[in-house]
């Protein structure tokens, strides 16, 4: 009866073990995308293509960098602008990554989404590259170009199991 007991006990105990681990194989994977366009530029010279973050833009920035703090991003991108490289910059320093630059009119989407499949990534972009990004990893024209007057919106794409399941927030 000892001999039983024992035997139904190691059952017991083994049984979880190996029903973790029969799990594990099928254990899901998940990409996350947050996208966001670049915060407030200085405007101050209508000539300059390429100018930097006004106040408002790098304090922007940086509460980007609070609202975002709970995240563990594997990589950073941000398209090779002055105002975009530095919104990106607070994350990427805070996740100790290099902000890779892309160009938006050379995006191969699929490569993209094959290349980050299982990482946590943000995209920093402006007012028509950032909804046309989004637009490319959905799959579908969702999101119309952003207002020139907002730098709020957070859209955040998450893949599991090839469902896509996608919203925007719009954060002050």
């Amino acid at each position: 009866m000892k001999h039983l007991f024992v035997l139904i006990l190691v059952l017991f105990t083994a049984l979880p073990t190996f029903s973790q681990e029969t799990n594990s194989n099928t254990e899901t994977e998940t990409t996350t995308y947050y996208f966001i366009r670049h915060a407030e530029k200085d405007r101050s010279d209508k000539t300059n293509k390429n100018p930097h973050l006004n106040e408002v833009g790098k304090t922007r920035a940086q509460h980007w960098n609070a609202i975002l703090s709970h995240v563990t991003f594997d990589a950073v991108y941000s398209t090779d602008y002055n105002r975009t490289k530095e919104t990106a910059q607070p994350m990427a320093t805070k996740n100790n990554l290099e902000v890779i630059i892309y160009n938006p009119r050379n995006l191969n989407d699929k490569v993209f989404i094959k290349e980050t499949k299982g990482k946590t990534i943000l995209v920093v972009g402006h007012s028509n590259t950032t909804p046309m990004f989004v637009n490319a990893v959905l799959g579908d024209k969702k999101y119309e170009d952003i207002d020139d007057n907002n730098n709020g919106n957070l859209y955040i794409v998450t893949i599991i199991n090839a469902k896509i399941s996608d919203q925007v927030l719009a954060i002050n």
